[in-house]
């Protein structure tokens, strides 16, 4: 139904290409702008394929409000704040975008964003951004989401919060617009994710039933979990990127370090060659070591004339004799010659 390989700006996402990785940016700028830039070279030095922005204001996404439905959830990382005053203080300033996007240009990366409302749209594609994320909260927006699907990018929806009819109307849209590039990325709306609430079993779920590209956006701490995506078929990880998880911005303490970003990098790649293909071929190195494997031997002298039994015949490494297989047939059999201990049994030399 929806394309499984297409390109987010100059890079291939599909089947058979390697791991989409994006490093979410956030709020985890802190409102500096050079910090943003560091934590863009950090992306690209850790071998992120993307990075991805956050446009919205406070006024966009809310509205100035403190009665109880505006106020964050209990038990979060936000407790006690207005949402406008918690978008006020993680927004990314758009006057940034176009600037971090050429940045990250010169670093080999891609740059999008997720919109949050009809304007951001049309200030994003004034940038010509390469793709377009939905977050999870905005799943059932369909306004936006169709407004964004008109545009014919790349979508890349999270589902944290999203019932099975969420998913299936926000395709139904792109799918309206003939929009088919669109990847779902299994997502878990809480920071940090506790691990017995991923779920990514969910993904290959996601992958058969609408038949479209599936990854990862995860908030759990560590890379264990985005790594082990990939082996259920997940073609995208975004993971969030901060210079240090201490330093308070209002998601740092779910997000990524440099070191451990890059270490994540390091162990998809590798996944990705442990994976390999379905094929039951051995490799030229497995191959060549099939010599070591067992087969029929003469483990006793055996005189012209004499019975092959359990005492002086054997399946034992290496491979040189005959299949064991046939170890029950030969049983019982007799020497044409006297055959020497260490003899690979063949049929030319029983009877």
């Amino acid at each position: 139904m929806f394309n499984k390989n297409f390109r987010i700006g100059n890079k291939k996402i599909g089947q058979n290409e390697k791991t989409f990785i994006v490093a979410e940016l956030s709020g985890n700028h802190n409102g500096d702008y050079n910090r943003a830039v560091e934590i863009i070279h950090a992306a690209a030095e850790a071998g992120a394929d993307a990075v991805k922005l956050q446009t919205y204001t406070a006024d966009t996404i809310t509205i100035d409000c403190n009665k109880p439905w505006f106020m964050t959830s209990d038990g979060s990382l936000w407790e006690g704040r207005t949402l406008y005053d918690l978008y006020k203080e993680a927004y990314t300033p758009w006057e940034w975008h176009e600037d971090l996007m050429k940045e990250a240009g010169k670093l080999g990366l891609e740059c999008f964003s997720s919109p949050f409302d009809p304007t951001a749209v049309d200030y994003l594609e004034n940038l010509n951004v390469p793709a377009y994320k939905i977050a999870s909260f905005e799943i059932n927006d369909i306004p936006l989401i169709r407004k964004v699907a008109r545009l014919h990018k790349p979508i890349i929806f999270a589902t944290g919060i999203a019932y099975e009819e969420d998913i299936k109307l926000a395709l139904d849209t792109c799918l309206e617009e003939d929009n088919k590039d669109v990847i779902l990325l299994k997502c878990v709306s809480a920071y940090p994710t506790p691990y017995d609430m991923v779920n990514l079993r969910m993904m290959q779920d996601l992958a058969e039933k609408y038949d479209c590209l599936v990854g990862l956006s995860d908030h759990t701490l560590g890379s264990v979990v985005a790594t082990g995506s990939i082996a259920l078929g997940g073609k995208m990880i975004e993971k969030h990127l901060t210079l240090d998880r201490k330093a308070g911005g209002v998601d740092d303490a779910f997000s990524m370090e440099p070191e451990e970003f890059a270490e994540m990098v390091r162990n998809v790649r590798i996944m990705e060659q442990a994976l390999g293909s379905k094929e039951y071929a051995l490799s030229d190195k497995q191959a060549a070591e099939r010599h070591l494997s067992r087969s029929l031997f003469v483990v006793k002298d055996i005189k012209a004339g004499e019975k092959l039994t359990a005492d002086n015949v054997r399946s034992i490494r290496p491979g040189n004799g005959m299949h064991t297989k046939y170890y029950d047939q030969v049983l019982g059999m007799t020497a044409v010659n006297d055959i020497e201990k260490g003899t690979p049994l063949s049929w030319d030399l029983i009877r």
